[in-house]
């Protein structure tokens, strides 16, 4: 009985002790839930009511810090510019900032230069930042990236830098040659020599006028608005006719092939002028007794096939660190060579805007001494593509209508359109320079017989 009774004692203190560390636990549960987590800190708890939407709807990258500067609420955008890691804001200038904001209340900005990440060039993001209270113990940080405004300021800041250079030498050297005219007024001769100088610098005037206000338009018009099936065999021949006499000059052959039955969608004029840019600038860079080739084929590509146009020339070639600035407007790669041939440093811009307002492209292969070869790549028309879109169209309309009226009343049967013979059609007429595959980089250039 003894032994009963000390065993059922035992079991009763077993119990009691069960129920008190259940307890313990079910009481430190409870506070672990209460406590806050890093999860927890970015939620709207500590927020006040609106401020949430608000924030989700701004487009500048946004951080919410508490009195003890922790992060209590952060923008996917402000993690993707580095601002916030492991719950603070790694920006010391910032945090300093958010610290006198939260001491006197006032609003702050700056603007600052901030490593870009991932990079490890030493490239820098400028931002603007903004500090203002928000409520009586929060302050909210506005942050906007400026990397891309300052650049196109940059890029404006050097256009208008290079069109008052460029408008100066020929403005300058007419204002001279007037000069020499008037004062060798008694010398025939040398009137007639100025005077074709004039010429020459007028015409060039002209021509720099003429490619700036084709740029501008390029820019901002849409040359989809007025599209149309262009037949690149037309778009070759008018190149080369515009740049015959030049290569006649040069005893330059220009050869084309592969042009017949392809047609480009987009806007006749602007395709042209593109065109015929990368024909002049062959004519101009190759040395004399050599060959132009133009040839085009048609590419497949996603969402519908394109169109290649390429030009190739037997020049002096362009250099690797040359090739990525050569659709700069203004960007020369022999400045002396270019003002012996005249040109203005604006062709290959305006068929860089030609070729991607049209949802293409252009692409360069080069080798310094063995020529260059210019590749145009546009979508191909889709004006056959529509008309027998059209056509099925109209085929499977007849079909339903026959049938319904079948069902309603007996006629004689008729055949309906065979589906066999109707001819096929793509889902696209035109891309978009996002639907385009990667440029390729062309073997070396094969100069057409």
């Amino acid at each position: 009985m003894d032994v009963n009774a000390a065993v059922a004692a035992l079991a009763a203190i077993a119990g009691v002790c069960t129920g008190v560390i259940a307890m313990l636990a079910f009481r430190w549960s409870e506070r672990d839930q209460a406590r806050p987590t890093r999860t927890s800190l970015h939620t709207d708890a500590a927020l006040p009511p609106g401020v949430d939407t608000v924030l989700s709807v701004l487009r500048s990258s946004a951080v919410v810090l508490d009195e003890s500067d922790s992060v209590v609420k952060a923008s996917s955008a402000a993690y993707a510019l580095g601002l916030v890691r492991g719950g603070k804001l790694a920006v010391e200038p910032m945090l300093l900032m958010a610290r006198d904001t939260r001491r006197d209340g006032e609003i702050r900005q700056v603007e600052l230069d901030l490593p870009r990440r991932g990079t490890g060039r030493g490239e820098a993001l400028a931002v603007s930042a903004r500090v203002a209270p928000l409520g009586s113990r929060l302050v909210l940080l506005l942050v906007e990236d400026l990397t891309e405004a300052r650049r196109i300021e940059a890029v404006r800041r050097d256009f208008v830098a290079n069109v008052s250079h460029e408008l100066k030498t020929p403005t300058g050297a007419l204002s001279l040659l007037s000069e020499a005219v008037m004062d060798a007024s008694d010398d025939p001769e040398a009137v007639t020599r100025f005077a074709g100088r004039m010429q020459i610098e007028a015409t060039r005037l002209t021509n720099l006028v003429q490619e700036l206000i084709d740029l501008s338009r390029v820019q901002n018009d849409d040359p989809l608005e007025d599209a149309e099936p262009v037949r690149v065999d037309e778009l070759v021949d008018e190149a080369i006719d515009r740049s015959r006499h030049a290569a006649s000059t040069k005893q330059i052959t220009m050869a084309a092939g592969g042009t017949v039955d392809l047609r480009v969608w987009g806007n006749r004029g602007q395709l042209a002028a593109a065109l015929g840019n990368l024909v002049e600038n062959a004519v101009n860079y190759s040395p004399a007794r050599t060959r132009v080739g133009i040839a085009a084929r048609r590419v497949p590509a996603t969402g519908g096939d394109l169109i290649e146009i390429a030009v190739t020339d037997q020049g002096i070639g362009i250099s690797e660190k040359d090739r990525e600035r050569i659709f700069e407007r203004f960007y020369r790669v022999d400045p002396a060579r270019s003002r012996a041939t005249g040109g203005t440093g604006l062709g290959l811009a305006i068929v860089k805007h030609v070729a991607a307002s049209h949802g293409g492209e252009v692409t360069v292969w080069s080798s310094e001494g063995q020529g260059s070869t210019f590749t145009l790549r546009l979508p191909e028309a889709a004006a056959e593509r529509n008309r027998r879109r059209a056509a099925t169209a109209t085929a499977t309309a007849t079909a339903t209508a026959t049938a319904a009226a079948a069902t309603a009343v007996t006629v004689t049967d008729t055949p309906g359109p065979d589906d066999d013979d109707r001819p096929s059609h793509t889902d696209t007429d035109t891309q978009t320079s996002d639907e385009l595959d990667p440029p390729t980089v062309l073997p070396a250039p094969e100069v057409l017989p």
